[in-house]
């Protein structure tokens, strides 16, 4: 009998991870057949499981995009809260100098109740395709939000949600018919619950946002990133947080050169910060550098408390 249980209750188990495994796939197959062709960096987080974090604040912080953070509270306005989103794709393609956000979300989007309160906060709608989005401020420039379905919801500026609505529809090609992009979408570690690719430009600009610390190093990271290709990383949250970062250089000798420059980074910034603020949890104290072939691995297993602080500096 109570081998019968528990066989179910792991078949049970086995359900759900496979479950939640196939949703997470279905999202990200619907943000490859969204995004624009041009995009250079895809980004999947699941705010479900990542609530059940005691330090879900600290990593919030730390790993969320800032324009998503901004527009919370926008989104607040027609009835969407933080709590009703389960799980995000985000892409970043180039606006002007600068790259733009786009991304679609899976969750409680309920197209009738956001006109609804939209109707009601005075926020008009402007018709994208067959849809209509709410824009929060200038619409050529400020985020947009809109109902692709019941469970399904889009943001973006203006411009942004009509390529993706095109993307969509089939009337431009979009990020899924790229094969190097998505062959790089299909090596990234999907069992985190933080994961993400970037190429081009994209990959200094993550480097810049979200590796701990960086604004004590004064470099040109553009020079630095030279010979990479592509970036991959995800981020495992439990006891402490474990980075792990993979780049793919154009040759052995660029990972190789890579490499050194890291190994002479990681010394250079373990003296900043002693010196900066020598009471403080270093986030780099357990930076590990490899490199294999093309590829240069890093590790980082850093305390919460790391974060947070370096979040506060």
């Amino acid at each position: 009998m109570v081998k019968a249980v528990f066989r179910v209750l792991m078949l049970g188990l086995a359900f759900s991870l496979m479950t939640a495994t196939g949703r997470a796939q279905d999202l990200v197959k619907e943000a490859l057949a969204s995004f624009p062709l041009d995009t250079v960096r895809l980004e999947y987080s699941s705010p479900a499981k990542l609530r059940n974090l005691p330090d879900y604040a600290t990593l919030r912080r730390r790993y969320l995009a800032p324009g998503l953070r901004s527009l919370e509270a926008q989104l607040a306005s027609l009835g969407i809260q933080e709590s009703d989103i389960n799980e995000v794709v985000l892409g970043w393609a180039p606006s002007g100098e600068k790259l733009g956000l786009e991304g679609v979300a899976e969750g409680r989007f309920d197209p009738q109740a956001m006109a609804r309160r939209a109707a009601a906060a005075g926020i008009s709608s402007t018709p994208v395709g067959s849809v209509a989005a709410y824009c929060f401020g200038d619409s050529g420039v400020s985020p947009c939000v809109t109902a692709l379905g019941r469970s399904l919801g889009a943001l973006g500026t203006l411009t942004e949600l009509q390529a993706m609505m095109d993307a969509r529809s089939g009337q431009a090609m979009s990020l899924g018919s790229k094969q190097s992009f998505d062959a790089l979408v299909e090596q990234a570690h999907k069992d985190t619950p933080i994961w993400g690719v970037a190429i081009g430009q994209a990959v200094p600009d993550w480097f810049k946002g979200s590796m701990p610390a960086q604004k004590n190093l004064q470099l040109d990271w553009s020079t630095t990133f030279k010979s990479v290709e592509s970036l991959t990383y995800s981020v495992q949250p439990a006891d402490q947080i474990r980075l792990n970062v993979q780049m793919n250089c154009v040759s052995d000798q660029g990972a190789g050169d890579l490499r050194r420059v890291f190994d002479g980074l990681r010394l250079l910034q373990k003296m900043a910060w002693q010196n900066q603020y020598p009471n403080v949890p270093n986030p780099f104290d357990n930076l590990v550098v490899d490199a294999s072939g093309r590829a240069v691995l890093l590790t980082l297993i850093t305390p919460y408390s790391a974060l947070e602080a370096n979040a506060t500096q």
